[in-house]
């Protein structure tokens, strides 16, 4: 018996050692002689990626049997669900842009090690992320990042997932002059009391603070109106990004029937070009004279000019340590910890891709308030039932002005706010300490507009929902 088991031992023995060996030779790394981004197109796909975070999932041969097809189905629609890496995968294959969510997303999860899942590489042995694997996925992102953004920042903070703003956007200051004029002008409503600033104020963070806004004749909308500073660095525009440009922005709510409710065009510029000293000024810019496409062009014009650049964590990522404090830098820590930045990254951290609203928990049958047709969100437009309840995620800039919070409004305050959506987004509940110090990190994100600090008019104090 001692002997079976001497001999067992090192059948065991010589059994891991082959799978060693095995598990070795299918788990290289890429070959050195290959182009960074097709090392990292390799590893993603040897990862699995493909097989569960797209439309057209490349599936596995024991997908088709019952017991396991069922696990790897609904591996495959959870996947899907939280991100399609598709347009992502098309870029590294070709060296191409990438966006900077993208490279949030990839890198949290390859910093975490979440992915591949073990179920996964256990049976695809070569999917598993080695060291050397996961150093050339990151150190791609890292020089990803360097030509994505021009910001000159010092080297410890140029791999940051949230940028600072620009101090400057180009703009053209005669359209943004009459952009300014028209931004405030009732005469885009029907019946001359609705302007654009009567629900995106300027001295109001670009918001006018109320759940949903009041249209003419008193019509109230149904989804909260979200800030225009910064709105520059949106991918699109509105919750559902039904809108391409600034422009397209500026020209849905004129002919909004609840809105500003304006028949045509042709009507407001019948309006318009009856004030002959306005129609002058305007003429002497737009040589072609007053029309739809060049309205919404100086309102475009205009709102490039609404950004926030210095503000307190700006000033940090440029190298300032002392600008926040180490409780703020905690928060900032947690933020990045809990994924946030990997939907809230960029310049406006936020405004560059759609996300489901609840993906870890069902936010909609908690909310218990009755669907609506603006619920929907990017689902509106695309009729893909995927889109359904995924929206343009929203900037954090000067957050501490713009409440009520969420596409519905219904979180009025900050501490509210931050506590639902790690709880909806992430999964997480978070602890009364580390929402304080998320939250703490959101009020640096404050800027200045035009030299000056940005207030609101509407002010209260958020911290901690007081």
């Amino acid at each position: 018996m001692k002997r079976l088991f001497k001999w067992g031992a090192v059948v065991l023995l010589v059994a891991a050692a082959a799978m060693v060996v095995v598990y070795r030779a299918v788990n290289q790394a890429p070959s050195a002689d290959l182009p960074q981004n097709e090392r990292v197109y390799e590893i993603l796909v040897e990862g699995g990626c493909l097989s569960c975070h797209s439309a057209d999932p490349e599936l596995p041969f024991y997908a088709k049997l019952p017991v396991a097809g069922k696990v790897v189905m609904k591996d495959v629609d959870s996947g899907y669900r939280a991100y399609d890496i598709t347009k992502f995968m098309d870029a590294v294959k070709v060296d191409g842009e990438v966006n900077a969510v993208d490279l949030a997303k990839v890198e949290k999860v390859v910093l975490d090690d979440r992915m591949p899942m073990p179920k996964y590489y256990l049976v695809h042995w070569g999917s598993s992320l080695t060291s050397q694997k996961r150093d050339i996925v990151l150190d791609w992102i890292k020089a990803k990042r360097a030509a994505l953004y021009a910001d000159g920042l010092p080297e410890h903070r140029a791999n940051e997932p949230v940028r600072p703003i620009d101090a400057y956007v180009e703009y053209d200051e005669a359209k943004a002059a009459l952009g300014f004029q028209l931004f405030h002008d009732t005469r885009l409503s029907v019946d001359n009391t609705v302007s654009c600033a009567t629900c995106h104020a300027i001295e109001t963070a670009g918001v006018d603070n109320n759940r949903y806004s009041d249209g003419v004749g008193g019509q109230v909308g149904g989804v909260n109106a979200p800030t225009v500073y910064n709105a520059v660095y949106n991918f699109v525009q509105f919750w559902d990004g039904r809108a391409a440009t600034l422009a397209d922005q500026a020209a849905g709510p004129p002919l909004n029937p609840i809105e500003m409710a304006s028949p045509s065009f042709d009507h407001i510029v019948a309006k318009l070009q009856a004030d002959k000293q306005f129609a002058k000024a305007f003429t002497a810019v737009y040589p072609d004279g007053l029309t739809q496409a060049n309205i919404t062009d100086a309102i475009e014009h205009f709102e490039r000019t609404l950004i926030t650049p210095d503000s307190r964590f700006d000033k940090w990522l440029r190298g300032d340590d002392s600008a926040i404090t180490a409780e703020e830098l905690e928060g900032y820590e947690l933020f990045k910890k809990y994924d946030c930045a990997t939907c809230h990254a960029g310049k406006n951290l936020g405004g560059l891709s759609y996300e489901l609203m609840g993906l870890r928990r069902h936010y909609f049958a908690d909310r218990g308030l009755e669907l609506t047709v603006e619920d929907n969100g990017r689902f509106k437009e695309t009729q893909q039932e995927r889109d359904r309840h995924r929206f343009k995620v929203p900037g954090l800039r000067n957050i501490e002005h713009t409440w009520p919070y969420y596409h519905d409004g219904t979180r009025e305050t900050l501490d509210a706010a931050v506590r639902d959506m790690a709880l909806y987004q992430s999964g997480v509940e978070l602890t009364d300490e580390e929402v304080h110090k998320i939250e703490a990190f959101l009020l640096t994100l404050t800027g200045e507009y035009k030299g000056q600090l940005l207030t609101n008019s509407n002010s209260r104090d958020m911290i901690d929902g007081h």
